[in-house]
């Protein structure tokens, strides 16, 4: 087997291993997150951050949810780095975005974050917060998920397959994940351009 169809292989043992109730309840809390008018917030570093900002498009256009990501700002961003430093990025926006009990913070992952082993702690510290003062956690991670699936309400922990691969397969299967959300029926109130053109 050479690398294109190990790589591709390893993506179907995947669907056929990823436990479907994490997701299920996701979609609960997202119904009921639009439905009550609360935000939603999504983080994620490296190219989890890429898949922020393609996330917040999706939530906002087809599911009708208000949705950010401070990746999407590279001034507020590196700004708060510089001067504030890179563990409190996150949690720092989220304090002037008023984040509260009514909204919920989507993280995607590699690692789902780690304090000991200083892996993500941004990410850490803005779960954190979240959790302090009440708002719900979600989350798309890999390898055992971190600080993110010890704590969140529903996170998806995509299966290790192949540890020389965590990030690609992780990464990826975020997409495949959040837009299994907004197309999921309960969710998508939107149709999408090319699935409305016959």
């Amino acid at each position: 087997m050479n690398f294109i169809q190990r790589h591709l292989q390893e993506a179907r043992e995947i669907i056929d291993a990823i436990d479907v109730g994490p997701i299920e309840r996701m979609v609960l809390i997202l119904a009921r997150l639009r439905e009550s008018g609360g935000r939603l917030f999504f983080l994620g570093v490296g190219g989890s951050a890429g898949n922020c900002g393609h996330a917040v498009n999706d939530f906002r256009k087809i599911v009708g949810i208000e949705a950010y990501a401070p990746t999407d700002n590279v001034s507020e961003l590196t700004a708060r780095t510089n001067d504030e430093g890179w563990e409190t990025v996150f949690v720092e926006w989220l304090k002037v975005s008023r984040l509260n009990p009514g909204d919920v913070l989507f993280i995607f992952s590699v690692g789902g974050g780690n304090l000991e082993k200083n892996i993500s702690p941004n990410l850490v510290r803005a779960v954190q917060y979240a959790k302090e003062i009440g708002a719900k956690v979600i989350g798309v991670v890999g390898r055992d998920g971190g600080y993110t699936a010890r704590v969140g309400d529903a996170v998806s922990i995509v299966p290790t397959v192949n540890p020389d691969a965590v990030t690609p397969h992780s990464e990826a299967f975020q997409a495949v994940i959040w837009h299994l959300l907004v197309t999921h029926p309960l969710l998508k109130i939107r149709q999408m351009k090319w699935e409305g053109t016959r």
